[in-house]
């Protein structure tokens, strides 16, 4: 018979809950309320700013002076892209680790996590180096490449989480059926671990998404993708709040419209196994 929670208890909790939920959220908030306000109100103090007129200007503006189709297809094409091909590395990758015996997996595992400790900066030089004398500055191929390595280790260590809740006897059994390698990854692993891969799939496009640290330093025009565009309303006279704001919403709209729809096979997987 399952515990009954008291309803004071329950009210607290959920009281609780809702008010972390607004405080997460309020910044996205205010950022939609300033970007439908002019660049005076938007200056304004709160009250002021609040019941001033609302109006489209901003997205207007930032629509004609900058290509946002084109910013935003750049974002695509580096967030799927670097997704894709770190899941094509990393899944056999992750297999080997959960299913091979080995003295040294965690051992490997902490090596590849510790390189996410490093700061980003601290590598700046010779990456730009190498971009710069491989012809990779500003291509779409180049930051797909680096976001790929950036988030290969966080790749790897959630799948092998998951991985490690599959009983090793179905792919014994699969072995004696007389499955190959390729076919045990690609038939027998792969369709089991499906929420898991997927909301591996969803979390590192959110974080691609989200990259601007290289992006903004290794494009100028051409691959600029939506943190660029972003960036390059903050200029050295001033920032211009309310077309910045917009620029944040029509940026981030696409990745929380993705998140909302994908919230359930994003839990289900990020909770895959936690419950026997």
């Amino acid at each position: 018979m399952a515990r009954r929670i008291p309803t004071a208890r329950k009210t607290l909790t959920t009281a609780a809950a809702w008010t972390t939920g607004l405080v997460i959220f309020f910044p996205i908030l205010w950022i939609v309320i300033l970007s439908f306000k002019s660049e005076g109100d938007a200056i304004a103090p709160p009250l002021t700013m609040l019941s001033a007129p609302w109006t489209t200007e901003a997205y207007t503006t930032v629509q004609e002076r900058s290509d946002y189709f084109k910013h935003f297809w750049n974002s695509v094409v580096i967030s799927v892209g670097s997704t894709l091909i770190g899941l094509a590395i990393a899944i056999p990758a992750a297999w080997a680790m959960a299913f091979v015996p080995g003295r040294r997996t965690r051992d490997l595992l902490m090596w590849m996590l510790s390189t996410k400790m490093m700061p980003a900066a601290g590598v700046l030089v010779p990456m730009y180096l190498l971009f710069r004398n491989f012809g990779l500055l500003d291509t779409r191929i180049g930051l797909v490449g680096v976001l790929t390595l950036i988030n290969l280790p966080i790749i790897v260590w959630m799948l092998y989480t998951y991985f490690r809740e599959i009983p090793g006897e179905i792919l014994e059994a699969a072995r004696m059926d007389g499955a190959t390698l390729r076919s045990e990854i690609l038939y027998v692993l792969t369709p089991m671990a499906v929420p898991g891969i997927a909301s591996t799939l969803l979390l590192n496009i959110i974080l691609a998404w989200n990259e601007a640290f290289w992006t903004l330093r290794l494009t100028a025009a051409n691959a600029a993708p939506l943190t660029a565009f972003i960036a390059s309303y903050s200029s050295p006279e001033g920032l211009f709040y309310a077309k910045l704001s917009a620029a944040s919403v029509m940026a981030i709209a696409p990745i929380l419209i993705l998140g909302w729809f994908s919230q359930k096979q994003l839990v289900r997987g990020l909770t895959f196994g936690a419950v026997k």
